[in-house]
């Protein structure tokens, strides 16, 4: 692969414009161009930079087990500030809604949302009517704050994280959006982008139990919650709303082990696609492992007031 085609592959892959490709790799938009349409050559430390950037967005990307585990040792060294993560979000007002928010807003909108963030805001907590945004959308997000609400609840009242939350979950996001809320497909689907075999229809009930039977305490919570996000998704048990479902039991499954909600940030969902593809289609989840540590630090700087 040359670097033209290189270049090309990796703004396909990162979803960037040239202008932001340009600004990752800390460039001109003229020079990029310029490389783009084989009329210069980048010098080899920026080839090297660009192979890099090209690997992290392909999933070719490896990490080694050490710098996995420095990291997991740093959101273990995070947690060990706070006694008691869940019952600090639902006694913090503030810490609570820019929960509600950033997890409502990110996760809508890596399933295609248009709201932004004021948008979304605005619905939760203003309980404003857009007229310029789909009513669909706005209900999403109303259903996805009580999706979360409901967790909390689920999670203080020292609830298990079992099947029948799961079709709680689905039914309270798909309220009013889909007649089968709350319901296993019924019929063969495609994970629109990839490759990824999902599960015989027929076979939903039976592999979500097993999946279920499989979601307890781990000493590895970050290896665990990895595992079974890419299970859930792999075996995308309904119709739609499966993303947004599954990152929810992330939360929950991190909560339980005393950590900070796993907060998948929207600009990253090209990342996030392809580690997942890759633990599903490579069986190796090292890559989402990582994405993972990242995600529940970034619900930390919300917990500690540190984020934007």
């Amino acid at each position: 692969m040359n670097i033209r085609e290189q270049l090309e592959s990796l703004q396909k892959l990162s979803g960037l414009t040239q202008a932001e490709l340009a600004a990752r790799l800390g460039v001109t938009f003229a020079a990029l161009n310029r490389w783009i349409n084989g009329k210069a050559t980048p010098r080899p430390k920026m080839r090297e930079k660009i192979e890099t950037l090209y690997k992290e967005y392909s999933g070719e990307k490896q990490i080694p087990a050490t710098v996995i585990e420095a990291k997991k040792q740093l959101v273990a060294a995070t947690g060990k500030k706070h006694k008691n993560v869940l019952k600090e979000i639902l006694d913090n007002p503030d810490t609570r809604d820019q929960f509600y928010l950033s997890l409502t807003y990110n996760s809508n909108r890596i399933e295609g949302s248009t709201l932004s963030e004021g948008d979304t805001a605005a619905i939760l907590f203003q309980n404003a009517a857009l007229p310029n945004k789909s009513l669909v959308e706005q209900l999403e997000a109303k259903n996805h704050q009580a999706a979360l609400q409901y967790v909390f609840k689920h999670l203080i009242a020292k609830k298990a994280i079992n099947e029948e939350l799961i079709l709680k979950l689905h039914g309270v996001l798909m309220n009013a959006i889909r007649s089968d809320a709350g319901v296993y497909r019924n019929h063969s689907v495609r994970i629109m982008g990839t490759h990824v075999p999902t599960a015989n229809h027929q076979k939903i009930p039976e592999l979500m139990k097993k999946l279920v039977r499989d979601i307890k305490p781990d000493r590895d919570t970050i290896a665990h919650i990895a595992n079974i996000h890419s299970r859930f998704e792999k075996i995308h048990p309904f119709a739609d709303g499966n993303g947004r479902v599954g990152r929810l039991l992330m939360h929950a499954m991190a909560l339980r082990g005393n950590l900070a909600p796993v907060v998948v940030l929207q600009e990253k969902r090209r990342l996030y696609a392809a580690y997942l593809n890759k633990a599903q289609m490579e069986d190796d989840q090292s890559l989402l492992e990582d994405f993972v540590c990242d995600a529940v630090l970034e619900g930390y700087k919300i917990l500690e007031r540190t984020g934007k």
